[in-house]
């Protein structure tokens, strides 16, 4: 069956209609923080980062890593404890300032100059910079190029639509040598609208094969009791590493 699910993978779903037209608001992601609708924030950090995490970072030292729709992930704190610099970037204020709360950090705040309404939330080592903004306008606050990019949660929350913005920017970011580290879930998508939306091999390498080398490290079934709400039978996780050609 597993092999039948990768062609289904390919042909039937790499242009299903029913995610195409799904768009969720900026508004909506924030209310999802608000009510604690955050099924998606993972307590004890990624499993496959864990296990990757050498292959990711290459022996290098002193990273820039960023995290795009980074919510509170503990991952961020990871980097920061081994001695890289972190950037992400959250439109949920909430979501920012619980995460500097669960890690016992202190911070400040400030606003972005460049981007109207946006913040800037600093932790005090100066380790993990933080913008509450959308992430379609943080090119403006001129971040500079980055090392290293976790992509956990956010090409699968990026509306559809939106997808080659998304690639744009993530590309415009990095820099020469940078790893770009990405986690998409696979499951029938005529039967889950999404978010996480379905992103289809065939998608990674429209949006990031003509600049980047595109390797699937692993593939692991993470289907659970509690995804049988979403009407799938089957969930698998799949992480890619992609480096410039």
């Amino acid at each position: 069956m597993e092999g039948a699910k990768t062609v289904l993978d390919f042909q039937e779903y790499s242009d299903n209609e029913v995610q195409k037209q799904r768009v969720l608001t900026l508004e909506e992601w924030q209310e999802k923080w608000v009510n604690r609708n955050i099924a998606f924030h993972q307590e004890q950090g990624n499993q496959l980062l864990k296990k990757h995490l050498d292959t990711f970072l290459d022996g290098k030292k002193g990273l820039r890593v960023f995290f795009p729709l980074c919510g509170k992930a503990v991952e961020m704190k990871w980097f920061a404890d081994r001695g890289h610099s972190v950037v992400g970037v959250e439109i949920s204020e909430l979501a920012i300032q619980e995460f500097f709360t669960e890690q016992n950090l202190s911070y400040s705040e400030e606003p972005v100059v460049e981007i109207p309404g946006a913040k800037l939330f600093k932790s005090s080592s100066g380790s993990i910079w933080l913008y509450c903004c959308s992430l379609f306008d943080l090119p403006r606050a001129n971040i500079g190029q980055l090392d290293r990019i976790w992509d956990r949660g956010a090409l699968v929350a990026i509306n559809p639509s939106d997808h080659q913005r998304y690639s744009d920017i993530i590309l415009s970011l990095m820099g020469k040598e940078a790893h770009y580290l990405l986690s998409v879930v696979s499951y029938d998508p005529t039967k889950h609208a999404g978010p996480p939306f379905y992103v289809p091999e065939a998608e990674i390498q429209k949006l990031f094969g003509s600049t980047c080398n595109i390797r699937c490290l692993e593939k692991v079934d993470i289907f659970e009791e509690r995804y049988k709400q979403w009407g799938v039978d089957y969930l698998f996780e799949k992480l890619y590493l992609l480096t410039e050609k």
